[in-house]
């Protein structure tokens, strides 16, 4: 399955390279929805929420009422997860919370396993949080397995390529396939139809942003038929 990516920014849809440089922006949110209308489902994430610098709720919101979305971006309790559930969203995406085993706990709690997505991106081998901004001592491989018990599926980023149109780690994608049997999202630099073919091939969604804003990757190609 292909994911179209909706990031929000100081209340504009935004694309970033290396999750700190704003490399363009967008539609609106409501243009968006409507280039993205034939896929099944769309990730936003609220990177002000993510980083700490306010929130876009009433988007994020807007856009859950009107398509099937995952949300995420700052999702750092159960009753943030809870609103975001009420509000329309059909999962919820958490990244550093997933690593407090008290705080992921309650998550899991409040919106069903099911509905939990676990971000696990990884820059130098590491899995960074804040983000993108700290890294930790482990790799995702490492933590992969211990997380499963709490959620659904997990969003996996390539953060040493994302953004930056130079295609990704299919060697990453596959050793974490190997890993899990939960669903996998791949994003980070995904830029040609082969990796998404290799990626559908092994039996993992692939999470696209600038490849389709730039217009490397053909919408009208994309869409399931």
């Amino acid at each position: 399955m292909i994911i179209p990516c909706i990031d929000l920014m100081d209340g504009k849809v935004v694309q970033l390279v290396q999750g700190r440089e704003k490399a363009l922006e967008g539609g609106t949110p409501d243009e968006m929805l409507a280039r993205f209308a034939a896929f099944p489902e769309i990730q936003v994430i609220d990177l002000d929420a993510a980083l700490g610098r306010g929130a876009n709720n009433a988007i994020v919101e807007h856009l859950a009422r009107r398509a099937s979305i995952r949300a995420g971006g700052g999702v750092r309790s159960a009753a943030r997860a809870r609103q975001l559930v009420e509000q329309g969203a059909k999962k919820v995406i958490v990244g550093t919370a997933a690593f407090n085993p008290v705080v992921l706990g309650e998550i899991r709690d409040a919106i069903g396993r099911d509905r939990l997505i676990v971000a696990l991106d990884s820059k130098g081998d590491r899995v960074v949080v804040k983000g993108w901004r700290e890294a930790t001592q482990f790799t995702a491989e490492e933590v992969i397995r211990q997380l499963e018990p709490s959620c659904g599926g997990f969003l996996c980023t390539y953060v040493d390529k994302e953004g930056m149109m130079q295609g990704t780690d299919l060697d990453w994608f596959r050793r974490l396939r190997a890993a899990t049997t939960l669903e996998i999202t791949a994003a980070g630099g995904i830029t040609t139809l082969e990796e998404i073919r290799e990626l559908e091939r092994i039996g993992v969604h692939a999470a696209l942003g600038m490849a389709i804003y730039t217009g490397r990757l053909d919408l009208a190609q994309l869409a399931p038929s």
